[in-house]
């Protein structure tokens, strides 16, 4: 049986360079997306109750990395010139009523990204913590032209929802940024519905009441 990747929450000057040694084995060094990996994971980041960031290892080496951004500010989105894939949608009603969390930097190194243990631990760790602190829905972005793009896994096993494109953000990628949402609760009893072992290892450390919160 193979050892599961431990995670842990970046909340300290160790685990943040750990961190960022992922961030710039990919980010930095194979994707250009960054001059420097500092500018992803500031050490404000580690004080600020709005984000969370989780690293993952594989023995003692640092594997992967995911952020979480509670409630961040849309206005950034607004100030990319969004195209919107469904006009009917209404974005003000939906962010007035709904709590919205952003989940992105989910970085793998390369020599570990045919394991998908270490996705699967990562999200795992994020979204107990988000269900924890009652939000409803996933926000993200995704390259168009990226090799390594997690669209298919997000859209085709998760549930997230293609709602919206961009050509400009904060990474130096000249790829077009499809935004998609997921919505947690929905999410949640279709993987229940199919019971495979990516439900049974996203909610392997839920107690009941957290299963009670999204169940229908």
């Amino acid at each position: 049986m193979l050892k599961k990747p431990k995670v842990i929450r970046v909340d300290d000057a160790q685990t943040r360079q750990d961190a960022l040694a992922v961030l710039r084995a990919t980010y930095r060094d194979e994707k250009g997306w960054v001059e420097q990996a500092e500018s992803q994971l500031p050490e404000s980041d580690l004080t600020n109750p709005q984000i969370s960031w989780f690293v993952t290892y594989r023995g003692r080496e640092p594997a992967g990395v995911l952020r979480v951004y509670y409630e961040p500010p849309i206005a950034q989105y607004r100030a990319y010139n969004v195209t919107l894939l469904n006009r009917e949608l209404d974005v003000d009603r939906f962010l007035a009523t709904n709590r919205i969390a952003e989940i992105g930097r989910f970085a793998i190194c390369p020599h570990y990204r045919r394991n998908l243990l270490i996705s699967v631990a990562l999200m795992r760790a994020a979204t107990r913590e988000t269900v924890e602190r009652g939000f409803t829905h996933y926000i993200t972005d995704v390259f168009e032209d990226d090799a390594h793009s997690p669209y298919g896994f997000h859209t085709r096993v998760m549930g997230f929802a293609p709602v919206a494109t961009h050509e400009h953000g904060e990474l130096h990628c000249k790829s077009r940024r499809i935004t998609l949402i997921l919505d947690l609760k929905a999410a949640y009893n279709h993987l229940r519905r199919r019971q495979n072992w990516i439900f049974r290892s996203l909610t392997a450390d839920w107690d009941e009441g957290l299963h009670r919160r999204l169940a229908v």
